[in-house]
């Protein structure tokens, strides 16, 4: 799986230490950079790169990681979800089919980011009648209603 990363420059040292940690599960990572301060830059950069399939997933990292979801998730075929807890995690993929994440350097610590980023990552989509729906639903709207570039 190839996984690409970006954060604001706050969160730089934060991203370097997930980076070791995903390629030490045994991911392909591509490090988006962090130099611009504006951080939706970043975030969609690493969004369209997804959207447009040249990744798997993405994984976004700022303050708290609400601006860098906001951000990505203004891109087409972009689904970002704030990862707190396991459980948000696991649903995150699971029932959402969200193809980033985005964490705060600033509210989650080493060890628990790993470990959410550890789940999110062994987790995969698989279409189904309960989340299915649901998920449909959300990418018809964004086809009938939003402009951009498509998957």
């Amino acid at each position: 799986m190839k996984i690409a990363m970006g954060c604001d420059p706050n969160a730089e040292l934060f991203k370097q230490e997930m980076i070791k940690f995903v390629e030490s599960l045994g991911y392909e990572v591509v490090d988006f950079g962090s130099p611009d301060p504006i951080y939706a830059n970043v975030a969609i950069e690493v969004a369209e790169a997804v959207a447009n399939g040249e990744f798997d997933r993405g994984i976004l990292f700022c303050g708290t990681g609400l601006g860098m979801m906001i951000a990505a998730n203004k891109v087409k075929g972009a689904y970002a979800a704030p990862i707190q807890d396991i459980y948000s995690a696991k649903r995150a993929c699971l029932s959402n089919n969200c193809n980033i994440i985005t964490l705060g350097s600033q509210v989650t610590g080493i060890m628990v980011a790993k470990e959410l980023i550890g789940t999110y990552l062994s987790c995969r989509y698989i279409y189904n009648e309960r989340s299915g729906p649901k998920v449909d639903a959300i990418v018809n709207y964004e086809e009938s209603h939003m402009l951009g570039k498509h998957r």
